[in-house]
């Protein structure tokens, strides 16, 4: 519509196929722009190019998160290797940990920001879903956390 009412503005006539061309490429062009900025894929490429769209700067306000704690950092490296290599999460925290939750194969359920120690919390709010944290030092001890769901 802005194509043709530029047209109009430069006092040019319409040439049938002259323009048709361009208008064809430009309305293209939107439908292509409209379909990829509003599908389920956006989010996926943008972060590929650095793009941030809207609904992407939406701040968490709850993460749900399942952890495991030990009392050194060699037995948490060790831990970490095994579940990135394809050992169950939950099994290993039910088998090892010393939290709780363990029990629970460590879900700690969801939880706001301010609920949990810094360490913690900052990892668990930047992390994506599925992937397993760096180990993280707290005054409790030494934890493994995954995310599992965020709103």
């Amino acid at each position: 519509m802005l194509a043709f009412y530029y047209l109009f503005q430069k006092g040019e006539k319409m040439k049938p196929f002259k323009y048709s061309a361009k208008l064809i490429g430009i309305f293209v062009l939107v439908l292509i722009i409209s379909f990829f900025c509003y599908s389920k894929n956006f989010k996926v490429y943008a972060k590929k190019l650095n793009i941030k769209g809207e609904h992407m700067n939406k701040e968490l306000t709850e993460v749900r998160a399942s952890h495991l704690l030990v009392k050194t950092k060699e037995e948490v490296e060790k831990l970490r290797t095994d579940i990135i290599n394809g050992k169950d999460f939950a099994e290993v925290a039910k088998e090892v940990s010393l939290c709780p939750s363990g029990q629970q194969g460590g879900d700690l359920g969801y939880f706001g920001k301010g609920q949990m120690v810094p360490e913690f919390e900052k990892a668990a709010f930047s992390l994506p879903v599925g992937e397993v944290s760096e180990p993280i030092k707290t005054q409790f001890g030494w934890h493994l956390l995954i995310v599992t769901g965020q709103k």
